[in-house]
């Protein structure tokens, strides 16, 4: 609201009703009370004194115990409000950990020994994980047998969860998997940036890799100090990889040459290696469990924050204590009166 040209908030508008329901109750009874002594007053005496008790009831005195009561009341419901107003600017200090989350959109990853599916529940394990971080500015990459970046480094986890949100098998062509395409994506990534401390990359697959030359970025992964969190997702006994018609209903299986149906199985071993050379871990994915998330932000907090620039932040002061002022002085007075 504006007030006298100035912009007016309240930090605890919430409490709104409340303090509508308690000032009415209030107001109730300052009521009643002066009633109350007014009809006492004019029973107790005889009719010869009711017009004297009458006037003397109504001085000044009384009419002006009653509204600095009522002043008083209203500025306390007023302060508990917290008024604000009075821009103020100040320069916080930002700091967090850079953290890019992979995911493999391959066909592979709409096998169902996850369920609904392995790409969904993948999506379901990155939001939990973002709701339980702090200060973490997130990236979102997509690959398969490329990389594309679907969200740079962001604070806003809110448009993060609408990129995120969009992610399917389609958005990459290419069905087969090459696992070094995020780890090289992410490489630029943090090479743009410069020297932070911390560089993360969470690897959420089943490890099936067609390309096989993850060891040819090793070097590069040591050389800028990239760290890899392994998320493992689907089963060792694995799943058949449904084959989808254009209303994103199963029509069948992929089959290799021969006509066997292919299943997809989780390559642990490698997310294992690939986790070991980075100084990072691997977790695997569980279904009915929140253990993984919780070893993935175990592991996060062990690596040192980023310090970033300063962000310029603008807030309206508390002001609660000018009607608190108020009413204090007002049940003062009224009190001495």
């Amino acid at each position: 609201m504006i007030l006298f040209g100035k912009e007016i908030l309240f930090g605890n508008i919430q409490w709104l009703w409340m303090i509508q329901l308690i000032f009415m109750m209030s107001l109730f009874a300052v009521t009643y009370v002066f009633w109350m002594q007014k009809k006492i007053y004019m029973q107790l005496a005889s009719k010869k004194w009711q017009t004297w008790l009458l006037g003397r009831f109504l001085t000044a005195r009384r009419t002006a115990k009653f509204w600095l009561r009522l002043l008083g009341i209203t500025f306390l419901c007023l302060a508990v409000l917290r008024p604000q107003w009075d821009k103020k600017e100040v320069d916080v200090k930002q700091s967090g950990r850079d953290v890019l989350i992979a995911i493999d959109v391959s066909r592979s990853m709409l096998a169902s020994d996850c369920k609904p599916n392995r790409l969904e529940l993948v999506k379901e394990k990155v939001k939990k994980l973002l709701y339980n971080l702090e200060c973490e500015r997130v990236g979102l990459i997509l690959f398969s047998g490329t990389s594309v970046i679907q969200c740079p480094l962001t604070k806003d986890y809110h448009t993060f969860f609408m990129f995120l949100d969009q992610v399917d098998t389609e958005i990459i062509s290419t069905g087969t998997t090459a696992l070094y395409k995020p780890i090289e994506q992410a490489i630029s990534i943090f090479t743009e940036l410069g020297s932070f401390k911390t560089k993360l990359l969470l690897l959420f697959t089943d490890g099936e890799d067609f390309a096989g030359t993850v060891s040819g970025v090793q070097d590069r992964i040591q050389e800028v100090g990239l760290s890899i969190i392994t998320v493992g997702v689907g089963t060792a006994h694995g799943a058949p990889i449904p084959v989808l018609d254009d209303t994103g209903n199963r029509v069948g299986f992929e089959k290799d040459a021969s006509g066997s149906v292919i299943m997809s199985q989780l390559n642990e071993s490698l997310l294992q290696d690939i986790a070991r050379q980075s100084h990072g871990k691997y977790v695997h994915a569980l279904e009915n469990s929140e253990q993984d998330i919780k070893d993935i932000i175990s592991m996060i907090s062990k690596f040192e924050k980023n310090e970033y620039e300063d962000q310029a932040v603008q807030y309206l002061q508390d002001q609660y204590v000018y009607p608190a002022a108020i009413a204090f002085i007002a049940l003062l007075a009224e009190w001495m009166l």
